[in-house]
Protein backbone atom coordinates (compact mmCIF):
# COMPACT_ATOMS: atom_id res chain seq x y z
CA UNK A 1 0.00 0.00 0.00
CA UNK A 2 1.26 3.49 -0.78
CA UNK A 3 2.71 5.39 2.19
CA UNK A 4 -0.01 8.08 2.54
CA UNK A 5 -2.84 5.58 2.22
CA UNK A 6 -1.24 3.20 4.71
CA UNK A 7 -0.69 6.04 7.17
CA UNK A 8 -4.29 7.18 6.85
CA UNK A 9 -5.58 3.65 7.36
CA UNK A 10 -3.36 3.12 10.40
CA UNK A 11 -4.51 6.43 11.86
CA UNK A 12 -8.13 5.41 11.34
CA UNK A 13 -7.62 2.12 13.13
CA UNK A 14 -5.79 3.83 15.98
CA UNK A 15 -8.57 6.39 16.38
CA UNK A 16 -11.27 3.71 16.36
CA UNK A 17 -9.34 1.63 18.87
CA UNK A 18 -8.76 4.57 21.18
CA UNK A 19 -12.42 5.58 20.94
CA UNK A 20 -13.58 2.08 21.86
CA UNK A 21 -11.11 1.87 24.75
CA UNK A 22 -12.24 5.24 26.10
CA UNK A 23 -15.83 4.07 25.93
CA UNK A 24 -14.98 0.93 27.88
CA UNK A 25 -15.59 -1.27 24.85
CA UNK A 26 -13.43 -3.89 23.21
CA UNK A 27 -12.79 -4.51 19.52
CA UNK A 28 -13.47 -7.97 18.16
CA UNK A 29 -10.49 -9.56 16.43
CA UNK A 30 -12.61 -10.28 13.34
CA UNK A 31 -13.80 -6.67 13.14
CA UNK A 32 -10.28 -5.32 13.61
CA UNK A 33 -9.02 -7.58 10.86
CA UNK A 34 -11.61 -6.53 8.30
CA UNK A 35 -12.20 -2.88 9.27
CA UNK A 36 -9.67 -1.35 6.89
CA UNK A 37 -6.80 -2.54 4.74
CA UNK A 38 -3.60 -2.78 6.79
CA UNK A 39 0.08 -3.15 6.12
CA UNK A 40 1.09 -6.19 4.10
CA UNK A 41 1.88 -9.08 6.42
CA UNK A 42 4.07 -11.82 4.99
CA UNK A 43 3.80 -15.19 6.66
CA UNK A 44 7.24 -16.77 7.17
CA UNK A 45 7.66 -20.39 6.10
CA UNK A 46 8.92 -21.37 9.56
CA UNK A 47 9.59 -19.73 12.93
CA UNK A 48 10.81 -21.09 16.25
CA UNK A 49 10.80 -19.23 19.57
CA UNK A 50 12.54 -20.85 22.55
CA UNK A 51 11.74 -20.01 26.18
CA UNK A 52 13.05 -20.59 29.68
CA UNK A 53 10.26 -21.97 31.89
CA UNK A 54 9.81 -21.17 35.56
CA UNK A 55 6.77 -21.85 37.67
CA UNK A 56 5.14 -23.63 40.55
CA UNK A 57 3.45 -27.03 40.72
CA UNK A 58 3.53 -28.51 44.20
CA UNK A 59 6.75 -26.55 44.56
CA UNK A 60 9.09 -24.57 42.29
CA UNK A 61 9.69 -26.00 38.80
CA UNK A 62 11.86 -24.99 35.86
CA UNK A 63 12.38 -26.23 32.35
CA UNK A 64 12.02 -25.13 28.75
CA UNK A 65 9.36 -24.41 26.15
CA UNK A 66 9.09 -23.78 22.44
CA UNK A 67 6.59 -22.33 19.98
CA UNK A 68 7.10 -23.44 16.38
CA UNK A 69 5.31 -22.21 13.27
CA UNK A 70 5.32 -24.06 9.92
CA UNK A 71 3.62 -22.92 6.68
CA UNK A 72 3.23 -24.78 3.41
CA UNK A 73 1.20 -22.81 0.89
CA UNK A 74 -1.99 -21.73 2.63
CA UNK A 75 -1.71 -24.49 5.26
CA UNK A 76 -0.22 -23.95 8.69
CA UNK A 77 0.81 -25.88 11.77
CA UNK A 78 1.64 -24.44 15.20
CA UNK A 79 3.43 -26.62 17.76
CA UNK A 80 3.79 -25.61 21.40
CA UNK A 81 5.91 -27.75 23.71
CA UNK A 82 6.41 -27.33 27.46
CA UNK A 83 8.75 -29.45 29.61
CA UNK A 84 9.23 -29.00 33.36
CA UNK A 85 12.05 -30.85 35.09
CA UNK A 86 14.98 -32.76 33.56
CA UNK A 87 14.67 -33.84 29.92
CA UNK A 88 15.22 -37.53 30.74
CA UNK A 89 12.36 -37.59 33.28
CA UNK A 90 10.20 -34.45 33.10
CA UNK A 91 7.78 -33.83 35.96
CA UNK A 92 5.32 -32.46 33.46
CA UNK A 93 5.21 -32.12 29.69
CA UNK A 94 2.58 -30.90 27.26
CA UNK A 95 2.53 -30.90 23.47
CA UNK A 96 -0.07 -28.78 21.69
CA UNK A 97 -0.61 -28.75 17.94
CA UNK A 98 -2.93 -26.58 15.85
CA UNK A 99 -3.53 -27.25 12.16
CA UNK A 100 -5.58 -25.32 9.65
CA UNK A 101 -5.44 -22.76 6.86
CA UNK A 102 -4.53 -19.13 6.34
CA UNK A 103 -7.41 -16.80 5.57
CA UNK A 104 -8.07 -13.09 5.12
CA UNK A 105 -8.66 -12.71 8.87
CA UNK A 106 -5.65 -14.70 10.02
CA UNK A 107 -5.66 -18.32 11.10
CA UNK A 108 -8.61 -20.69 10.64
CA UNK A 109 -7.97 -23.72 12.85
CA UNK A 110 -9.36 -27.07 11.74
CA UNK A 111 -7.95 -29.37 14.42
CA UNK A 112 -6.25 -29.01 17.79
CA UNK A 113 -4.48 -31.87 19.59
CA UNK A 114 -3.13 -31.78 23.12
CA UNK A 115 -1.07 -34.44 24.91
CA UNK A 116 -0.28 -33.99 28.60
CA UNK A 117 2.09 -36.23 30.53
CA UNK A 118 2.79 -36.24 34.26
CA UNK A 119 5.58 -38.31 35.77
CA UNK A 120 4.49 -41.92 36.40
CA UNK A 121 1.08 -41.39 34.77
CA UNK A 122 -0.46 -42.33 31.45
CA UNK A 123 -0.65 -39.55 28.83
CA UNK A 124 -3.89 -37.59 28.59
CA UNK A 125 -5.02 -36.85 25.03
CA UNK A 126 -7.60 -34.25 23.96
CA UNK A 127 -8.74 -33.12 20.53
CA UNK A 128 -10.84 -30.17 19.35
CA UNK A 129 -12.36 -30.31 15.85
CA UNK A 130 -13.34 -27.09 14.06
CA UNK A 131 -16.15 -27.54 11.53
CA UNK A 132 -17.58 -24.91 9.22
CA UNK A 133 -20.40 -24.02 11.62
CA UNK A 134 -19.58 -25.82 14.86
CA UNK A 135 -16.71 -26.80 17.14
CA UNK A 136 -16.48 -30.20 18.83
CA UNK A 137 -14.64 -29.87 22.12
CA UNK A 138 -12.41 -32.47 23.72
CA UNK A 139 -15.22 -33.79 25.94
CA UNK A 140 -17.62 -34.20 22.99
CA UNK A 141 -19.58 -30.97 23.49
CA UNK A 142 -20.63 -29.22 20.28
CA UNK A 143 -20.73 -25.45 20.21
CA UNK A 144 -21.53 -22.96 17.42
CA UNK A 145 -18.34 -21.74 15.80
CA UNK A 146 -17.65 -18.14 16.78
CA UNK A 147 -16.13 -15.84 14.11
CA UNK A 148 -12.35 -15.75 14.44
CA UNK A 149 -12.22 -18.48 17.08
CA UNK A 150 -8.74 -19.83 17.91
CA UNK A 151 -7.34 -22.70 19.95
CA UNK A 152 -4.79 -22.87 22.76
CA UNK A 153 -1.82 -23.02 20.37
CA UNK A 154 -2.96 -20.81 17.48
CA UNK A 155 -3.89 -17.86 19.72
CA UNK A 156 -0.26 -16.73 20.07
CA UNK A 157 0.28 -16.61 16.30
CA UNK A 158 -3.11 -14.99 15.66
CA UNK A 159 -2.15 -12.05 17.87
CA UNK A 160 1.24 -11.86 16.12
CA UNK A 161 -0.56 -11.66 12.76
CA UNK A 162 -3.02 -9.04 14.04
CA UNK A 163 -0.37 -6.71 15.43
CA UNK A 164 2.03 -7.35 12.55
CA UNK A 165 -0.62 -6.35 10.01
CA UNK A 166 -2.26 -3.61 12.15
CA UNK A 167 0.54 -2.14 14.33
CA UNK A 168 -1.62 0.86 15.27
CA UNK A 169 -3.94 -1.45 17.21
CA UNK A 170 -1.27 -2.27 19.78
CA UNK A 171 -1.25 0.56 22.31
CA UNK A 172 -1.90 0.92 26.02
CA UNK A 173 -5.64 1.15 26.65
CA UNK A 174 -6.68 -0.99 23.67
CA UNK A 175 -8.99 -3.97 24.26
CA UNK A 176 -9.79 -7.00 22.13
CA UNK A 177 -12.50 -9.65 22.20
CA UNK A 178 -10.84 -12.96 21.43
CA UNK A 179 -12.93 -16.16 21.00
CA UNK A 180 -11.04 -19.21 22.28
CA UNK A 181 -11.96 -22.92 22.09
CA UNK A 182 -10.33 -24.89 24.90
CA UNK A 183 -10.66 -28.68 25.23
CA UNK A 184 -13.56 -28.31 27.68
CA UNK A 185 -14.99 -24.86 27.07
CA UNK A 186 -15.38 -22.10 24.51
CA UNK A 187 -15.96 -18.43 25.20
CA UNK A 188 -14.93 -14.97 24.09
CA UNK A 189 -12.18 -13.51 26.28
CA UNK A 190 -11.55 -9.79 26.54
CA UNK A 191 -7.85 -8.83 26.55
CA UNK A 192 -6.63 -5.40 27.66
CA UNK A 193 -3.29 -3.86 26.72
CA UNK A 194 -2.41 -2.82 30.27
CA UNK A 195 1.08 -1.36 29.95
CA UNK A 196 4.23 -0.89 27.91
CA UNK A 197 7.45 -1.96 29.63
CA UNK A 198 10.92 -3.41 29.10
CA UNK A 199 11.68 -7.13 29.17
CA UNK A 200 15.25 -8.01 30.12
CA UNK A 201 16.50 -10.99 28.12
CA UNK A 202 19.77 -12.85 27.63
CA UNK A 203 20.31 -10.93 24.36
CA UNK A 204 19.32 -7.45 25.53
CA UNK A 205 16.38 -5.26 26.50
CA UNK A 206 13.10 -5.46 24.59
CA UNK A 207 10.22 -2.94 24.63
CA UNK A 208 7.03 -5.00 25.09
CA UNK A 209 3.27 -4.57 25.35
CA UNK A 210 1.42 -6.56 28.01
CA UNK A 211 -1.94 -8.21 27.20
CA UNK A 212 -3.96 -9.36 30.17
CA UNK A 213 -7.35 -11.12 30.21
CA UNK A 214 -10.21 -9.26 31.81
CA UNK A 215 -11.87 -11.57 34.35
CA UNK A 216 -15.05 -10.64 36.22
CA UNK A 217 -15.57 -13.99 37.93
CA UNK A 218 -12.92 -16.71 37.71
CA UNK A 219 -14.06 -20.31 37.82
CA UNK A 220 -12.07 -22.76 39.97
CA UNK A 221 -8.85 -23.87 38.21
CA UNK A 222 -9.72 -21.90 35.05
CA UNK A 223 -6.56 -21.33 33.01
CA UNK A 224 -5.67 -17.75 32.17
CA UNK A 225 -2.95 -16.59 29.78
CA UNK A 226 -1.08 -13.30 29.88
CA UNK A 227 1.15 -12.37 26.92
CA UNK A 228 3.88 -9.85 26.17
CA UNK A 229 4.55 -8.94 22.51
CA UNK A 230 7.71 -7.32 21.13
CA UNK A 231 7.36 -5.01 18.09
CA UNK A 232 11.12 -5.32 17.48
CA UNK A 233 10.77 -9.10 16.99
CA UNK A 234 7.89 -9.09 14.48
CA UNK A 235 5.32 -8.88 17.29
CA UNK A 236 6.12 -12.41 18.49
CA UNK A 237 5.15 -13.37 22.07
CA UNK A 238 8.34 -13.01 24.12
CA UNK A 239 6.79 -13.80 27.49
CA UNK A 240 3.79 -16.02 28.26
CA UNK A 241 2.36 -16.63 31.72
CA UNK A 242 -0.18 -19.44 32.12
CA UNK A 243 -1.92 -19.58 35.50
CA UNK A 244 -4.36 -22.09 36.95
CA UNK A 245 -4.41 -20.57 40.44
CA UNK A 246 -2.04 -18.80 42.83
CA UNK A 247 -0.04 -21.99 43.45
CA UNK A 248 -0.04 -23.52 39.95
CA UNK A 249 1.48 -21.49 37.12
CA UNK A 250 4.25 -21.35 34.53
CA UNK A 251 6.07 -18.29 33.22
CA UNK A 252 7.88 -18.49 29.87
CA UNK A 253 10.51 -15.88 28.92
CA UNK A 254 12.26 -15.87 25.55
CA UNK A 255 15.69 -17.50 25.77
CA UNK A 256 17.36 -16.33 22.55
CA UNK A 257 16.53 -14.50 19.33
CA UNK A 258 13.78 -16.20 17.29
CA UNK A 259 14.78 -18.46 14.40
CA UNK A 260 12.85 -17.20 11.36
CA UNK A 261 13.08 -18.84 7.94
CA UNK A 262 12.68 -16.92 4.70
CA UNK A 263 9.11 -16.38 3.54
Amino acid sequence: MAGETAAASAAGVAAASASAANAGQAISIASAASAVPGETFVWPSATRVSYILNGNYRGPINGRAEVEWIRIGDRYQVNVDLHAGPDFAPIFSRHMRSEGRLAADGLEPERYDEETQFLMRSPRLQTVIFGDDSVTLGDGQKRPRLPGVQDTASQFIQFTWLFGSRPALLHVGASFVFPLALPRSMKAWTYDVTDESTLFTSFGELPVFHLKPRIAVRRPNELTVEMWFAPELRYLPVRIRIEQNDSTWVDLVIDRKPEIAAS
